[in-house]
């Protein structure tokens, strides 16, 4: 296999991780991705191969999560009720994280899907993999929380580290904080968060403040982003451009680990932002750029939040698909007729007929100048004035 060969998860059955009809992550979104990505010929590309889940390891779940948890997930699963006291310890049976039938199985195909992607680049075999049924985010070790049972993304990291690698960039582009991934590896030095996402002012989970930067023993190991809410595209990417690469940079990573959730779409019902599909298309493509830069091309990206299950979803992460693997789709290409039809038969209502949303891409670049003036400027010298002198740069200059 080429370097550019690009390990892809899907597998029908991660459609059981479904909290039911009413509940925003339905796992519909997770088809519908599938679906378009195979319209538009990803999935029979010469250098994508997509693989189904492996066996879920017992094993390695339980390296990262309490066994006490895991075994309340099994019960909740088994159709066996845990007293309040335990709903309450353990995150589950909440509105949230209400239990459904095969809870731990469902969960932990997740998990697995981006630990057998994290081999695949340790393997050598492959300098991209892209799991969009994982980014559970919000997973903590000893409960679950915010849709999230258990912690896909720490439990590729943790392969990583158990390869050998020493620095691993970690970049959440959702638009709540990544607190559950930032709390496992809060005091380790080798991995840097980075979390750009909605100020916890406004938004669950609460947290993800700039004077975040980590533990005693990994100071300057968590980065966070905290924007305005109804933050717009060109700010957005201001935003990134602003921190993100400058982190990177001084950071040194060996392998990027990326979340592509999309819930600061402005048509999504659970946050405050205002982007579009097509900053996140631009978005995803300077992740693969850092990659290039500073990896030799390694990069695990997983997908996360995002509710607009029709007009957002599927457009966002084929595209972070395609990107992975060189074979970017025009914004102005039309969305398939055939996956169309079949959208509008799922959800009764109309696709979107392109795959973008309108935005060029512009922005003004923070190299022009810092203005105090900006709520959007403010939120991001936090950062950079928290961050930036551990790496020995400058927060007020490029």
């Amino acid at each position: 296999m080429a370097d550019s060969d690009v390990y892809v998860v899907w597998d029908d059955a991660v459609t059981g991780y479904n909290f039911g009809p009413s509940h925003p992550m339905h796992p519909l979104r997770l088809d519908l991705t599938a679906k378009l990505a195979m319209d538009f010929g990803l999935f029979d590309a010469d250098n994508v191969h997509v693989q189904g889940v492996g066996e879920v390891e017992e094993d390695t779940l339980a390296h990262l999560h309490d066994t006490d948890f895991i075994a309340a997930v099994k019960r909740t699963g088994d159709g066996v009720g845990l007293s309040d006291a335990e709903a309450k310890k353990y995150g589950i049976g909440t509105e949230d994280v209400p239990g459904f039938e095969n809870m731990h199985s469902a969960s932990a195909m997740l998990f697995q899907g981006s630990v057998d992607s994290a081999r695949a680049i340790i393997s050598g075999g492959y300098s991209h993999a892209v799991n969009f049924t994982g980014g559970m985010h919000h997973a903590m070790p000893d409960h679950a929380s915010g849709f999230c049972v258990y912690n896909d993304i720490a439990g590729a990291i943790t392969e990583f580290l158990g390869a050998g690698y020493e620095r691993i960039a970690y970049i959440d582009l959702d638009a709540h904080h990544g607190d559950g991934v930032e709390k496992f590896f809060w005091d380790d030095p080798r991995v840097l968060t980075v979390s750009m996402h909605e100020s916890g002012k406004f938004l669950f989970p609460g947290s993800g403040y700039p004077a975040d930067i980590g533990g005693l023993r990994a100071a300057a190991s968590a980065s966070n982003i905290a924007l305005p809410p109804r933050t717009l595209d060109a700010d957005w990417l201001r935003a990134f451009d602003a921190t993100i690469p400058a982190l990177v940079d001084g950071f040194e990573p060996q392998i990027i680990v990326s979340q592509h959730g999309c819930d600061g779409h402005r048509s999504d019902p659970l946050t405050h932002m205002r982007l579009s599909v097509d900053a996140m298309r631009v978005a995803t493509e300077w992740v693969r750029d850092l990659a290039a830069e500073h990896t030799g091309g390694k990069w695990l990206a997983v997908g996360g939040g995002g509710y607009s299950i029709i007009d957002v979803v599927p457009r966002a992460w084929t595209n972070v698909l395609a990107i992975s693997a060189g074979l970017d789709i025009d914004p102005g290409a039309r969305i398939p007729g055939r996956w169309a039809d079949y959208a509008q038969t799922k959800t009764g209502r109309e696709a979107p007929l392109s795959m973008t949303d309108g935005f060029d891409g512009a922005f003004t670049r923070w190299a022009n100048g810092f203005d105090p003036e900006s709520e959007l400027d403010r939120a991001v010298m936090g950062t950079r004035k928290n961050l930036f002198p551990f790496f020995g740069l400058d927060p007020y200059f490029d």
